[in-house]
């Protein structure tokens, strides 16, 4: 009789549960001796432990990002360069807002702040109809990347009973978010 050979998964469980263990530290800079390895699995396991805590509100934050008036219309206004496409800031401002609350002790990707700084705080003048990308790209840029992050916490959020040894596009996506990955 064959026996299975462990396939991938099985042997990066094994190969996470064979690092050496550390020692126990009475002084209380335990957290600033822990490896960092250890600090991003912990850091993981934070925040989708939050993610499915506030997984009801974040739900119906991404409904009202994906309905007709919340998403379709304003990428509409886009293409018929119509001033209502800066309303976006509002909701993107907001998706940002509930992913910072996820987890308030971590700075966000750095790549991302910026897409988001770009895309957001504009305010609309008759000049811009002229240069309308210039101008109104970077706000639906903003909407698109915070959208997709919270796309992916409410997915992942739900499918994932725990952190995966092996990560899946879209949440090694949001450790990145973070910066956790």
């Amino acid at each position: 009789m064959k026996t299975k050979k462990p396939g991938i998964v099985e042997e990066r469980k094994e190969k996470h549960k064979k690092r050496p263990a550390r020692a126990q530290s009475n002084s209380g800079k335990e957290a600033a001796q822990k490896e960092p390895w250890e600090r991003r699995e912990e850091e993981t396991e934070k925040l989708l432990s939050a993610a499915k805590r506030r997984l009801p509100g974040l739900k119906a934050l991404l409904a009202s990002v994906s309905d007709h008036w919340g998403y379709e219309d304003p990428i509409y206004r886009f293409y018929h360069q119509s001033f209502k496409v800066y309303h976006l800031q509002t909701a993107t401002l907001k998706i940002v807002a509930e992913l910072q609350a996820l987890a308030p002790h971590l700075k966000l990707n750095s790549y991302f702040v910026k897409i988001v700084a770009e895309g957001t705080d504009k305010k609309f003048a008759m000049s811009h109809n002229a240069n309308w990308l210039k101008h109104t790209r970077p706000i639906v840029e903003a909407f698109f990347h915070a959208r997709h992050m919270l796309l992916m916490v409410c997915k992942y959020a739900e499918e994932l009973p725990e952190p995966p040894p092996i990560l899946p596009s879209g949440w090694a996506t949001v450790l990145y978010l973070y910066d956790v990955r």
